[in-house]
């Protein structure tokens, strides 16, 4: 094992968990922080206990890493007041902030490349023209699901749910949230397959 490699989950790791800690020091809404930053509270645990029998490639540590940013900083500020975002609105011009645009597209991107590294090393589709497509339709499906739990959140928090929706008043957010989703799956693909491979040697594809 490379030095890198044995430094760099741990290092990971704590980036992750110094964040969070931070980020729950006075958030702008305690409820959406919590809503925003429960996936890296379950899933920190979880990799944790599973790293033994299915330790993760290096490139997907990182992406997780970054994901995991991207919710934290969310949590804190709501994904329509990122500072990021209103810096990006000013610059280009916008109507909105569009940090909820990058969220959804993480949301997309990420999870492409925990799902392929799932189905390459625990079924018999590496290397089949049928895992992209199947990955893609895993992604398109769990950015579904979430938006399924935005719906239920609204109708049981009304308008205390705003802040976690962030739809900032465009009626058609569902939709470019699954789209934006659905294209950054894609695009890890095209861009990471490769790479992905050359990681996942034979041993690591074991577990």
């Amino acid at each position: 094992m490379s030095r890198a490699r044995a430094v760099l989950p741990p290092a990971l790791l704590a980036l992750v968990l110094v964040a969070l800690v931070a980020s729950g020091i006075r958030p702008y809404d305690r409820l959406t922080w919590l809503l925003e930053t429960v996936w890296v509270i379950v899933g920190v645990p979880v990799v944790l206990l599973t790293w033994r029998r299915f330790p993760l490639s290096t490139l997907l540590c990182c992406l997780l890493a970054a994901h995991a940013l991207i919710l934290i900083a969310g949590g804190h500020w709501t994904y329509a007041r990122t500072p990021l975002g209103d810096w990006a609105r000013d610059l280009f011009d916008l109507s909105r902030n569009p940090y909820d645009r990058l969220g959804h597209f993480a949301q997309g991107f990420v999870p492409a490349i925990l799902v392929r590294e799932i189905l390459v090393r625990r079924s018999p589709l590496r290397g089949s023209r049928w895992l992209a497509p199947l990955v893609v339709c895993a992604c398109l499906a769990f950015s579904a699901f979430f938006e399924m739990i935005e719906w239920w959140a609204a109708v049981a928090g009304g308008s205390a749910a705003d802040d976690f929706l962030a739809t900032q008043g465009d009626v058609w957010d569902t939709q470019w949230d699954m789209f934006l989703a659905l294209c950054g799956a894609i695009t890890s693909l095209a861009l990471l397959s490769r790479l992905h491979d050359r990681q996942l040697s034979p041993p690591a594809r074991r577990g």
